[in-house]
């Protein structure tokens, strides 16, 4: 309580200095920077535009989502420390070692932005801490395991995120354009990552994306670029190879996304000094060419397909066979799993929605509650829109009524790819809402979440464009 009490205190004294800074306070270059930015919140997400060298761009970032970017560090810091036993500030130092001399120049500069524009906003934060901060599910998820058992650590091994994507084209769609849907599954006591941001950068393609505030990356990873690409991915279950010495996923995401004009230069820039951090099945669509494919990066193994009729689906379980059984502890036919059973879900949907997949439907696959093991309609932490917060028991791998879930719903088709566009929906893709209080009050087991999770009522779909300014 006493530590809530110092952080809300903390908060109110930041909230008053920000709102008493005055334009007079910024340098005539900060005022020209920001005259390029714009911020407004719409349905629950923040729409970021943001433009110019790396420095600007990441000054403007800093500045007007500092609030933002330093209650998500808030929420880090504790989860970690939960999770883990151990301070933030050590990860930060590991993460400074490993990561911070192999992020490119560009990123470094625009990271550095974001720091120079938070401490203009009263915000207090450094490069190291930002590296960390972008690189978090990277360190959580691939480096921590490698390192926890020579410390004698007892903490969990933390249930990596979900999401549940497909990406379709030709004889499968309504026009024979390309559809793309996506949702992410994540805890909801973690960072929200209701940011639709619009970069223009000064050198490099347009990009609009999801992210969270204070990211370089996307890391739900749904976006459009001028060139033509559209892309989403699902994270890799159970996948456990890392080389420290490779370049951060998150660094190589971004490069990839704002300099890549086709499918296999995209592909070509995340396979370079690949360090098997966040695994993902990318789908990745070029409105150009007219066509489709699945990366599927291990560390080790690669798989990687194209195709211009047909579809590719994600649901967290890999579908090369050597980085399903060199690189990862997936059990791919236990069908009580998550993965296993929205894969199903997934290839049912395929043959039985052929030649008719377009926005619409793409929103409703996102929401769907159809539950391939039970066979019945029930949200759980088996439906591909996920609600384990529902859920006693799914299987001896998961814990009951854990607070994770789908936490969004995105869509786009090729018209909508060309104008820059897409439609998202922040809480779950269905529509059912959260509501923190009362779920703490059911659920006491998960009281070291009181003051990080969030309410997160029903929204609508809302569409979003590049170039926004209100």
């Amino acid at each position: 309580m006493k530590l809530i009490v110092i952080w809300i205190l903390s908060a109110f004294i930041w909230s008053i200095a920000v709102q008493g800074q005055s334009k007079d306070q910024l340098t005539s270059e900060q005022q020209t920077w920001l005259s390029k930015a714009n911020r407004h919140e719409k349905n629950g997400w923040i729409y970021l535009h943001i433009e110019g060298s790396p420095e600007e761009r990441g000054f403007q970032h800093g500045y007007l989502l500092a609030n933002e970017i330093n209650e998500s560090l808030r929420i880090l810091r504790e989860t970690w420390h939960y999770q883990t036993a151990l301070d933030w500030q050590w990860l930060v130092e590991k993460s400074s070692k490993m990561f911070t001399s192999k992020v490119d120049e560009e990123n470094i500069a625009e990271i550095d932005g974001i720091v120079n524009g938070m401490r203009t906003a009263g915000v207090a934060s450094n490069r190291d801490e930002i590296v960390a901060y972008n690189g978090y599910m990277e360190l959580m998820w691939y480096w921590w395991p490698t390192v926890k058992d020579s410390m004698s650590s007892n903490s969990p091994e933390p249930k990596k995120d979900g999401c549940s994507s497909f990406i379709a084209i030709g004889s499968m769609t309504e026009d024979g354009g390309i559809v793309l849907g996506h949702n992410t599954m994540s805890g909801y006591y973690l960072p929200s990552c209701n940011v639709i941001l619009d970069i223009v950068p000064n050198n490099g393609y347009h990009i609009l994306w999801q992210t969270l505030p204070g990211f370089i990356h996307s890391d739900t990873d749904f976006f459009v670029t001028s060139a033509g690409l559209l892309g989403s991915e699902t994270t890799i279950d159970w996948f456990y190879p890392f080389d420290k010495k490779g370049i951060p996923e998150f660094s190589r995401m971004r490069h990839a996304t704002q300099y890549a004009s086709t499918i296999d230069e995209w592909c070509e820039i995340m396979k370079k000094d690949n360090n098997g951090g966040y695994a993902n099945a990318w789908l990745i669509g070029d409105i150009n060419k007219n066509e489709i494919a699945r990366l599927e990066l291990g560390l080790k193994y690669v798989g990687f397909e194209k195709k211009k009729d047909g579809y590719f689906i994600g649901s967290n379980v890999a579908e090369d066979l050597r980085i399903l059984r060199f690189e990862t502890k997936s059990n791919e036919t236990n069908i009580k799993i998550s993965d296993i059973a929205r894969r199903v879900r997934w290839k049912q949907l395929m043959r039985e929605k052929e030649g008719k997949i377009n926005l619409n439907l793409a929103k409703a696959f996102e929401g769907d509650h159809y539950d391939s093991y039970l066979q019945k309609t029930k949200p759980g932490g088996r439906t591909l829109c996920g609600h384990w917060e529902l859920d006693n028991q799914m299987s001896g791998i998961d814990t009951p009524f854990n607070p994770w879930g789908t936490i969004d719903g995105k869509v786009i088709d090729a018209k909508m790819a060309k104008e820059m566009s897409f439609i998202a929906r922040w809480g779950s893709a269905c529509g059912l809402p959260f509501n923190a209080k009362v779920y703490l009050e059911k659920h006491p087991q998960f009281d070291w979440m009181n003051g990080l999770l969030k309410d997160r009522p029903t929204q609508p779909w809302t569409t979003f464009r590049a170039g926004e300014t209100k």
